[in-house]
């Protein structure tokens, strides 16, 4: 989903900061690393990669290991563009790419008033919390 037609966030793959701030949530969350050791950016297969792949692979593998989430929330900081009028569809697609429903993810928006790069409109950066329930018959494992 592009949300800023006129230019938005630069990355190895899609650049989508919900996508991978979501995953390095869900990595975090079960000791499992980050991002950046999953899917490197040194590795030419993540190269444009749409980010959706990296939460439902993500996703996947922690289900795999007795892992559910439970529900997540996710605080974008940006100056530009709005993100409400995309913020059910943007919960949507988060919510579609870890197989959940999107009553269990949380979106909003905050602005950084002027401050640093985000608050200039140079950067963005968002912040993810899951919670994630293990079933206790994997608890040992």
């Amino acid at each position: 989903m592009d949300i800023a037609p006129d230019g938005g966030a630069i990355g190895h793959s899609d650049a989508d900061v919900a996508m991978h701030a979501l995953v390095d949530a869900l990595l975090g969350a079960t000791g499992s690393g980050d991002i950046g050791r999953r899917y490197p950016d040194t590795d030419p297969a993540n190269r444009d990669v749409d980010s959706s792949r990296f939460a439902a692979e993500t996703m996947a593998d922690l289900r795999d290991g007795g892992w559910d989430l439970v529900n997540a929330d996710l605080t974008i900081v940006l100056e530009r563009p709005k993100v409400s009028p995309f913020a059910d569809a943007m919960r949507q697609r988060l919510a579609a790419a870890l197989g959940t429903d999107s009553e269990r993810i949380s979106l909003k928006a905050k602005t950084n008033e002027g401050v640093d790069a985000v608050g200039a409109g140079e950067a963005v950066a968002c912040f993810a919390t899951v919670l994630v329930a293990r079933e206790s018959s994997q608890a040992s494992s």
